[in-house]
């Protein structure tokens, strides 16, 4: 039965549905008498949807509070057991697998190292199925409830009806490759449980807006600092993020060659990459033989010796350079979104951290004109290295809210006759 608004029957209830669980995810545990004016729900309506939630296992009791001269109210809250997700971060250094509950608490979690020509698209698609297989093998891990796997990648996705989600990266040579069709090919999932696919920097700022250190703002920008530099949008227009290739922002007219193989972009002098090159290049003696993170660690001892000890003048004003680049690729931001926050996250910015951060405050605020750069704050995420995993996980979460909890049903199973279903749908709750 189809409404005024084209609006079925069906469609307003997975929207109560909607409604119970996202409170009741993020601001729970909550009584049935607090889910009404918190979703806008009626009581009956409340009333109603929660007994189904509870009967799909969604849903479970989580104490109870007294209630104003009548009897203790009882408090519901999602039920962390029933749905699993995976995310998977195709970072620079390693492709990392972790599954999560509903509750976002790790269960298990895996690691492949990359080497530097570690992009071979087959390889990588071989170890996020490795992983995911891997995973699922846990103790904790329970294969029907298995809501996705969600992808975190470098670059552009598209998402296109006849090959599924797309990626462009054109710094780690993927040239629009069908990431989604590899990973369904082999696969050790059935059918039904879907892939989510995204940029990395977007699936960062996911996280750290429904769990970190933007929770409240309504304008964001989140930044992903690594081997490169990524950023994600966050409007009221586009509250679940939007990638903007920032890294790739021209900072320098015939500047240095970017990995994308245009001169002068950002990521050509803020990425950790590019930080360590330069140390290389200007006489500075990075570790021979290891990853970048490592080489990173070694730079900041150089720059920043124990008490006592002299500093490295070359790591020091490289560094020093990289957060001037940085602050004026934040100022760029700063002019054009006009943020509330600015949260900086990635495995080297956090490594940079609290001591790189108030050069780039004041390199940004110099560059930014006066009245936004007077509103912004500029802070680093607090959700650590597992932030972009976590994010990946958010995917097949938020898909799950969309749905209204309702889980993809098994190719082959047995369906109702339409008539059958058409009156269930007119039944009344």
């Amino acid at each position: 039965m189809t409404g005024r608004n084209g609006r079925t029957v069906r469609d307003l209830r997975r929207g109560n549905r909607t409604a119970v669980l996202q409170r009741l995810y993020f601001d729970g545990p909550l009584s049935r008498f607090e889910l009404g004016p918190a979703t806008g729900l009626s009581s009956g309506s409340v009333s109603n949807v929660v007994a189904d939630l509870v009967a799909d296992g969604l849903v479970e009791e989580a104490g109870s509070v007294d209630s104003d001269g009548g009897r203790p109210r009882t408090l519901l809250r999602v039920a962390p057991s029933s749905g699993q997700m995976i995310g998977v971060d195709v970072g620079e250094t390693r492709v990392r697998v972790e599954l999560f509950d509903l509750a976002l608490t790790e269960l298990a979690r895996t690691e492949r190292p990359l080497t530097p020509q570690g992009y071979d698209v087959d390889v990588i698609a071989g170890h996020i199925r490795d992983g995911v297989a891997e995973v699922l093998t846990a103790r904790q891990a329970d294969p029907d409830r298995l809501l996705g796997v969600g992808v975190g990648v470098p670059g552009i996705v598209e998402h296109t009806p006849d090959r599924g989600a797309v990626v462009h990266g054109q710094t780690i040579g993927w040239d629009a490759v069908p990431l989604e069709r590899l990973l369904r090919s082999a696969s050790p999932l059935p059918e039904e449980v879907p892939y989510f696919i995204d940029n990395g920097a977007k699936t960062l700022g996911q996280a750290e807006m429904w769990f970190g250190a933007g929770r409240g703002a309504r304008n964001a920008v989140v930044v992903l600092f690594g081997s490169g530099v990524g950023a994600c949008l966050v409007t009221p227009e586009a509250e679940h993020g939007r990638a903007l290739e920032w890294g790739h922002l021209t900072v320098r007219v015939r500047g240095r060659r970017c990995r994308c193989g245009a001169p002068g972009c950002l990521e050509a002098y803020a990425g950790a990459e590019s930080l360590l090159a330069r140390w290389r290049e200007e006489g500075g003696r990075p570790p021979v033989d290891t990853d970048e993170e490592t080489a990173l660690t070694a730079m900041l001892a150089a720059a920043y010796p124990a008490e006592g000890d002299p500093a490295d003048p070359v790591a020091l004003a490289v560094l020093e350079e990289t957060a001037e680049y940085l602050g004026a690729g934040l100022s760029d931001l700063i002019n054009l979104f006009q943020p509330e926050r600015i949260l900086i996250g990635g495995w080297a910015g956090l490594q940079l951290g609290t001591r790189f951060l108030p050069a780039v405050r004041r390199h940004a605020a110099t560059y930014a004109l006066r009245h936004p750069a007077d509103k912004v704050t500029i802070d680093l995420g607090r959700l650590g290295p597992d932030a972009v995993t976590v994010g990946a996980a958010i995917l097949p979460l938020a898909g799950f809210f969309a749905s209204g909890g309702r889980r993809p049903e098994p190719a082959g199973e047995a369906r109702l006759p339409a008539w059958r279903t058409a009156l269930q749908e007119r039944a009344p709750r």
